[in-house]
């Protein structure tokens, strides 16, 4: 990943009700402006950049303005004010040809309803955004087929969407997001349709999809565990607002509130946070030969080789010796 925006957002807002953009920018509440005038401000100011290869997570509550934001970076919702740059191009000033173009070429969303023509096979569900855009039939089975291998559909292809569970349904709805090979992928609650087991076999699927493909992906969720699983960073929203951007072990480790901290409350530390958060600085004369581990490893992942070790664990970072961590430091945060 650089260190360049693949997109970047500031100072987005989007009111819905009459005279909207006279409301940019006031101090009311979302009640008070509510009761005030009638309208309601989904979003309030919201500003963020996701890098190349990131999975970025936005995460609230329902009524949060989560999935209004999400439908506002492609314009399916027109927002009220603000700037979203994708790739250096403000996607605000594009006119409609434009707009057509950036969603059959650069963007794609997969949605909670998958959205599937039930009289289509999957095949050619999944060559669906292809023949939009105007491929040869020959070349976009080519490339249905090639994916549906990819998500773990292959001898799926003639079947029709009501054969299939809502897992597979998922995949296929996936599977045609990425058929159009898209810069960026935008996922509104895809899983939150789906019973437990196959909702984490779908998050393990993305996972493993991140890592072959490297999409930069925009991830939309009401569940903290799966922003804590999914997002490389996560941003936290409440009543249309930004609550805290941060990585997942800086949102555990350092909530910015009480909203976030009472949010955080149920998660085992130890399964998120990182050796950069428990360890300390050698002591005068102790030994520094024992094993080594690096600061981004989980605590969870490194209680073993830390609780078996005779001497400290060296935290250490491209050869330089940040800290060390002994069973102390690992019993007590456990023991949180």
């Amino acid at each position: 990943m650089t260190d360049d925006p693949l997109l970047r957002v500031r100072g987005l807002w989007k009111i819905f009700g009459p005279k909207a953009e006279r409301w940019v920018g006031s101090p009311l509440s979302r009640r008070e402006l509510k009761e005030q005038t009638g309208c309601v401000a989904a979003v309030r100011d919201v500003g963020f950049a996701v890098r190349p290869g990131e999975v970025f997570v936005v995460m609230g509550l329902s009524g949060s303005g989560k999935s209004t934001l999400v439908r506002c970076l492609t314009r399916l919702i027109e927002p009220t004010a603000g700037e979203i740059v994708f790739d250096g191009e403000d996607v605000r000033r594009a006119d409609e040809k434009r707009l057509r173009e950036l969603r059959r070429h650069r963007l794609a969303m997969v949605f909670q309803h998958f959205g599937l023509l039930p009289h289509r096979r999957v095949l050619d569900n999944v060559a669906f955004g292809l023949e939009i855009r105007g491929s040869g039939k020959q070349e976009r089975y080519r490339r249905a087929a090639e994916v549906l291998e990819l998500v773990g559909l292959a001898g799926f292809e003639n079947s029709y969407p009501d054969q299939l569970s809502g897992g597979m349904q998922q995949r296929v709805g996936l599977a045609r997001a990425l058929a159009v090979d898209p810069d960026l992928l935008l996922f509104d609650e895809p899983f939150s349709a789906l019973d437990p087991l196959i909702r984490r076999e779908m998050q393990n699927e993305v996972i493993r999809l991140h890592r072959e493909v490297g999409k930069t992906m925009v991830f939309i969720t009401h569940d903290l565990a799966e922003a804590l699983k999914l997002g490389d960073r996560v941003l936290i929203m409440r009543d249309g607002e930004l609550v805290q951007t941060g990585t997942p072990d800086e949102v555990v480790g350092a909530p910015a509130d009480d909203y976030v901290r009472d949010f955080v409350s149920d998660v085992p530390r130890s399964h998120v946070l990182t050796l950069r958060w428990v360890m300390r600085d050698p002591l005068p004369g102790e030994p520094l030969d024992g094993p080594e581990l690096g600061p981004d490893e989980i605590i969870r992942n490194a209680v073993r080789t830390v609780l078996s070790a005779d001497r400290p664990v060296r935290v250490v970072d491209k050869d330089d010796l940040l800290g060390v961590v002994t069973s102390a430091e690992i019993l007590e945060m456990i023991a949180r």
